[in-house]
């Protein structure tokens, strides 16, 4: 039996307590965690493949057929795969292509009248670090949502890591997607021991510019704690919805999204924040009727009655104050007439508008990035997107005459810092030759 808690949102005290129950999910990382994985990433660092081989031994019990997986199994996936799928999948990414390519930001360079140039260049990263992780789930949408804009950036090689299956060999729906969208090398191993891989690089694993990719505490832990050696993605929470909605609102469908992120983990957070009463109770009845068909059901139950809340509130503008307040990784709006309120929703990670943009249409196949910021960060952090991808530089020339010119005020600057020698590098420049 699934009961939301039900909160009136005029109560502060009871609003602002709940909240505080979700920030505490993603608390600081385990301890016990970080000394574990802190372990594992210097002795990685320090052997190399070795290491690797000797955790994945440790923690899966046996070695994969093969580590490196050779080219021609990513091909046999491909062309025994179900042709519904592959064609599916290839819908999939020519929605996410199309909508990414419109995030490609050029260079530029600018020339002023007295000689000087000033631009900036743009180009991909080198190599980029896909981890996929195996387990419950097997992600093949992140395969796609984090390669596809890798590639419109620019990035050279991709290189992905992912724990074999318990016969020891890769996950062949996690093959097809990664032939379809163009990765380089495959390797198969997972945990934090495969994250220091990418970072520091193996005899065999190539080092990598910056990893992405969802994975557990282990593999979370060891992103942060090499954060600085790579890039990485973002540090993610546990996943959430939060859904707007009115006396106009569908229950079942409700229902259904508010279940569709508590089956991700029972850390999951479903939030329901609505101007009708009526609308909460018939939800509250939909998800106990709807979650007994799920197969998740047990995961759906823990997670649902320890992190979802019904927020009953009297307005559309209290309810999308609310939203911003939790600024959650997926927002909707089952509210009359949406798109009038998508200009104050300025905190969420990903917002889906009407009866019929559920969510997992973003999770699978709109175009939209589904790599989004968690935890409260998307007041400040964007979804994952092309620009992750790229590294920008500018340049500046300038001649003697516009150097001259500007002199006395950049040495006036720099004598108000203390740092004469910047100012005696723009000063010797104008020293007459002895």
């Amino acid at each position: 039996m699934i009961q939301m808690k039900v909160i009136n949102a005029s109560n502060v005290e009871q609003r602002e307590a709940f909240f505080k129950s979700l920030e505490k999910r993603s608390g600081e990382t385990n301890r016990r965690v970080t000394e574990t994985v802190t372990r594992i990433i210097e002795n990685v660092k320090e052997n190399g493949d070795q290491a690797v081989q000797d955790y994945t031994l440790q923690f899966d019990g046996s070695l994969p057929k093969y580590y490196e997986v050779p080219r021609d199994i990513i091909n046999d996936a491909l062309s025994n795969a179900d042709p519904a799928f592959v064609e599916a999948m290839l819908n999939a990414i020519e929605n996410v292509r199309d909508f990414h390519q419109r995030q490609v930001q050029e260079g530029f360079i600018h020339t002023l009248p007295n000689g000087v140039i000033l631009g900036q260049r743009v180009r991909g990263l080198e190599r980029v670090g896909l981890y996929v992780p195996g387990g419950t789930a097997a992600y093949l949408s992140s395969v796609i949502m984090n390669a596809v804009p890798a590639k419109i950036a620019g990035v050279k090689e991709i290189i992905m890591v992912t724990p074999p299956c318990k016969d020891g060999t890769p996950n062949p729906d996690i093959l097809v997607a990664a032939a379809l969208v163009g990765i380089d090398y495959i390797f198969l191993s997972g945990g934090a021991q495969a994250i220091a891989a990418l970072a520091y690089g193996t005899e065999q694993i190539p080092k990598v510019d910056k990893i992405v990719g969802p994975g557990n505490i282990f593999v979370a832990t060891a992103k942060k704690l090499l954060y600085g050696i790579v890039d990485i993605d973002m540090i993610a929470g546990p996943s959430e919805v939060l859904v707007m909605a009115d006396e106009m609102a569908n229950p079942k469908f409700v229902a259904a999204d508010l279940m569709s992120q508590a089956e991700h983990d029972v850390l999951a957070s479903s939030i329901l924040v609505t101007t009708s009463e009526a609308v909460a109770q018939q939800v509250q009845v939909e998800i106990n009727r709807q979650v007994q068909t799920l197969s998740r059901k047990e995961m759906i139950e823990k997670s649902m009655n320890e992190y979802s809340a019904v927020l009953l509130c009297h307005t559309r503008e209290e309810a999308a104050m609310l939203a911003n307040q939790v600024a959650p990784e997926h927002l909707e709006v089952l509210m009359e007439n949406p798109m009038e309120l998508l200009g104050a929703l300025d905190n969420a990670g990903s917002v889906f508008l009407g009866p019929y943009a559920s969510e997992p249409l973003g999770d699978y196949y709109a175009g939209p990035n589904h790599v989004l910021p968690t935890s409260g960060t998307a007041r400040f952090f964007s979804p994952l997107g092309v620009q992750s991808f790229t590294k920008r530089s500018s340049y500046t020339y300038y001649t003697k005459d516009a150097l001259a010119a500007a002199k006395d005020d950049i040495v006036l600057i720099a004598n108000k810092e203390g740092l004469t020698a910047h100012a005696n590098a723009i000063t010797v420049r104008f020293e007459e030759e002895s």
